[in-house]
């Protein structure tokens, strides 16, 4: 692995953190579909932190999430449960940006968060388990 993975993985865990930032405080103005919606992301740019770690990517969400739960989850390098919560955080951001209907709720809400931040957490171990340094 090279610098540059490690800086673009780096970047992406930055991305992971500002849009785990956004969430809370869309949490906190009552803004639930876009707290939902910024947690998702806050997994997605995290999932592509690790991704970058191979010079792998994709062009759309369903093919980073797929590749992810093939080469990551379904091996066991990551829990079962953390595809889990990529899975239902990747649910409910679609119903919320795309149901005209939808209605979020707080709990929902509170829920992606705390789901988004441990996936970010877990990643975080991960990168550094295998050489990248600098991450909190």
């Amino acid at each position: 692995m090279d610098e540059r993975q490690k800086d673009l993985c780096k970047y992406r865990i930055s991305q992971s953190k500002d849009s785990l930032e956004v969430a809370e405080m869309a949490l906190e103005h009552g803004l639930y579909k876009d707290s939902i919606n910024r947690s998702y992301y806050a997994a997605f740019y995290a999932v592509k932190a690790v991704l970058a770690l191979e010079v792998v990517d994709f062009k759309r969400h369903k093919d980073v999430m797929a590749y992810f739960h093939k080469t990551y989850v379904a091996t066991e390098r990551f829990p079962r449960e953390l595809g889990r919560k990529i899975g239902k955080l990747q649910q409910l951001r679609e119903k919320s940006d795309y149901d005209d209907f939808y209605l979020a709720s707080r709990e929902v809400a509170e829920m992606q968060l705390k789901s988004a931040k441990t996936i970010m957490n877990e990643i975080i171990k991960f990168a550094q388990s295998v050489g990248v340094e600098g991450l909190k």
